[in-house]
């Protein structure tokens, strides 16, 4: 994040602000190719950020600096690059639009107190969008829809308003029009003027063509009856339905209300290349989006647990800060992206750093206290120093040893703990090697790296298959993620995936082991016979004893059931542990002098073996229990795109909102690519989960990867 960018600088030094309320916190959400970075470009050279706009073709743009987003030319990580509008530090945080790259939209979520929802002006809103919005909707995000690319040869910014209004709801309605004919601009229609953009940025005002006017006539009117219908001033629609003019300021106000309160979402259509809109967009960001005082904080615990009392965004508050990124920059190390949301973060001071409850994702719970030693305003992967950040802002920490994303950021004296957002689970497995043992020691240094940085990424060591295997969100994600691995200098190698089988055995069966040895010296001398017979799946391993007349003295049966134990786990035909068996002791000998524990601990894994040679042993294999989630449009393909994976359907249910819930149990090796497959088939409106049920035989001619 470090680096400096040559081609598209830094125009200007940081800016520290000192009151929350001249900060806006503003995530930039839309499918992939929408247009947000471009934007993003064009909001910072319209503000003097940097000098020019750069281009995604190009891959010059602040945001898109990771070399995966240069060659893929689109966003695979959140950016933050703030402007200045008015005296307000809006700070505009670039999320992927893809699929694969949910983790950082949530991120971007979490860092933002308002969003701009970006769609395509030539493409409509598909369900791909259609859940982005939703992911804004589950955390209560404020939102204006921004109709960008007005420039595309199919750009139709009516038709694409109306798919908004019908996608996303009746809130959605525009607070701007293009201007008709071959003069660029926009129509305001409460003001009822006109920005024109004929010669570029900023806008002239003027007077709408009469054509304009009549055009408007019945969007005006919807949109005041929209925002009134907002108002906590009851008496305005009857003020308004008895023909009464509204006061343009009162509109003005009562709308800046109703979109920050989140139930109002005014569209402004805009183009990026010609500067159209830019005005609009900050104008309205700037004074209808949310201060971080009027975003309510995330819960707050003691580092311990306890409760802590309620914060807010209150720079002379205790200090509650948030690691909402990390990465790993090659010339400064761990770069930490931090939102503060309470207090003031200065440098030369010391810091407590606690992750909790990420364990199950490989993110053991740590606390730690470090020191700060600056802090940077970031413009996508430069960093510039700044005295300090106060409640609402976000900033840099570099060389903090212990952050990692989501951790919580407070002072020693009182230290916090903030509940984390809400990760997707990573559900495609790739399994990677070293390339040869000199890149071992390198891989495992930047896989730590990554896992650090990335809560959507899982790392699991399998001691069964002896694989390394990465869960990843999706095919572009493992793409990031071996791209940025072979970046950090370790060449490594992907294969296919293992999946741990079981054994267990067919059906009832006896077995002797007999071990003896008494030539010279201290002989080792042990027998038993046992019975081995087959518990239902998930019975696990029962040992009974029953032995009579001390056929197996005492002291020695515990070492029968460990030796059988211990081979067990090392399986018996196909090297797969053994499982849901009950192994019976019914006789043996022993030796007076040679007898001993590990003579039968041999003696026990010997008659299991041979129990295994008189019988015959059945392959089990591990069997999911999935939830999908998905349209009812797609029930049908997607119903049997799991019967053609060995799956059983246990039922379905209703989710609400035209979506259905399909549970059903599948084989694990029929669920590698499932990730893959099913965001294919329901173009990318389906998620599912999946958790372990248990093992069952596995069918005569079906193989595994295992």
């Amino acid at each position: 994040m470090a680096e400096k960018q040559a081609r598209n600088g830094d125009s200007g030094a940081a800016v520290a602000v000192d009151d929350p309320r001249q900060v806006r916190n503003v995530v930039l959400v839309g499918p992939s190719g929408s247009g947000k970075t471009t934007l993003t470009e064009a909001l910072l050279a319209v503000s003097g950020a940097v000098s020019r706009a750069g281009s995604v073709v190009e891959g010059t743009t602040v945001c898109d600096h990771d070399p995966a987003a240069v060659r893929q030319q689109r966003s695979v990580g959140l950016a933050v690059a703030p402007v200045l509008h008015d005296g307000i530090k809006i700070n505009l945080i670039d999320t992927p639009g893809y699929a694969d790259f949910v983790g950082e939209l949530r991120a971007g979520l979490r860092a933002a107190d308002a969003a701009l929802f970006v769609v395509c002006a030539a493409e409509g809103v598909d369900e791909a969008t259609v859940a982005l919005w939703e992911e804004c909707a589950a955390v209560g995000m404020p939102r204006a829809v921004v109709v960008a690319r007005l420039d595309h040869q199919r750009a139709d910014a009516a038709t694409e308003i109306a798919a908004c209004q019908a996608a996303f709801g009746a809130g959605v309605l525009p607070l701007y029009l293009p201007a008709s004919g071959d003069r660029p601009g926009l129509v305001g229609l409460i003001t009822q003027r006109l920005f024109d953009y004929s010669k570029g940025y900023p806008p002239v005002l003027g007077e709408p063509d009469p054509a304009d006017l009549d055009r408007m006539t019945e969007a005006r009117n919807e949109l005041i009856e929209g925002i009134i219908a907002e108002s906590e001033d009851e008496s305005l629609m009857d003020r308004y339905l008895a023909g009464e003019e509204i006061p343009e300021a009162t509109l003005i106000g009562d709308l800046e209300t109703a979109v920050a309160r989140g139930t109002f979402h005014p569209v402004i259509p805009v183009c990026a290349t010609s500067g159209l809109g830019l005005a609009e967009v900050l104008e309205v960001t700037a004074r209808a989006f949310p201060s971080p005082l009027e975003h309510p904080l995330p819960d707050v615990s003691s580092v311990d647990g306890s409760p802590h009392a309620s914060l807010t965004a209150d720079p002379d508050g205790p200090l509650a800060a948030e690691v909402v990124r990390t990465a790993v920059d090659s010339y400064v190390g761990r770069v930490s992206l931090v939102r503060v949301f309470s207090g003031t973060l200065r440098p030369e001071r010391p810091v407590h750093v606690s992750g909790h409850g990420l364990a199950e994702r490989g993110h053991e719970d740590h606390d730690a206290d470090e020191r700060v030693a600056h802090l940077y305003s970031p413009l996508g992967a430069n960093l510039r120093e700044v005295p300090y950040c106060v409640a609402g802002d976000l900033c840099a920490l570099t060389k903090i040893g212990s952050a990692e994303t989501g951790d919580t950021v407070s002072y020693p004296d009182d230290p916090l703990l903030m509940k984390p957002w809400a990760m997707p689970e990573p559900l495609l497995p790739v399994a990677i090697v070293a390339h040869n043992r000199s890149d071992e020691d390198t891989l495992a240094r930047n896989l730590s790296r990554l896992v650090a940085g990335d809560p959507t990424l899982r790392l699991e060591r399998n001691p069964e298959t002896s694989q390394l295997v990465l869960w990843c969100m999706g095919e572009a994600h493992a793409d990031v993620v071996l791209s940025r691995l072979r970046a950090g200098g370790a060449e490594v190698d992907t294969e296919p995936v293992k999946i741990s089988l079981r054994e267990t055995f067919a059906g009832p069966v006896k077995g002797h082991g007999r071990h003896v040895k008494q030539s010279g010296g201290h002989g080792q001398y042990a027998v038993c016979d046992i019975e081995v017979r087959p518990l239902e799946r998930g019975s696990g391993f029962e040992f009974v004893d029953k032995i009579v007349g001390g056929a197996v003295p005492h002291q020695f049966i515990p070492s029968v059931e460990k030796g059988v134990r211990a081979q067990l786990e090392k399986g018996l035909a196909t090297g797969h542990p053994v499982v849901d068996v009950r192994v019976t002791l019914v006789d043996g000998k022993a030796h007076s002098v040679d007898s001993s524990d590990a003579a039968f601990q041999t003696a026990g894994a010997l008659a299991l073996k041979d129990a295994a040679a008189n019988g015959r042993i059945n392959l089990l294999e591990p069997l999911d229990e999935v939830a999908v989630r998905l349209p009812d449009e797609h029930l049908g393909s997607v119903l049997g795109d799991l019967s053609s994976r060995r799956g059983r359907v246990l039922g379905t249910e209703s989710a609400g909102g035209g979506r259905t819930v399909i549970r059903a149990e599948v084989p694990a090796s029929e669920l590698l690519r499932y990730a893959t497959d099913l965001r294919s088939l329901t173009s990318g409106t389906a998620t599912f989960t999946r958790r372990h049920a248990r093992f069952d035989p596995l069918p005569e001619g079906v193989t595994t990867a295992g």
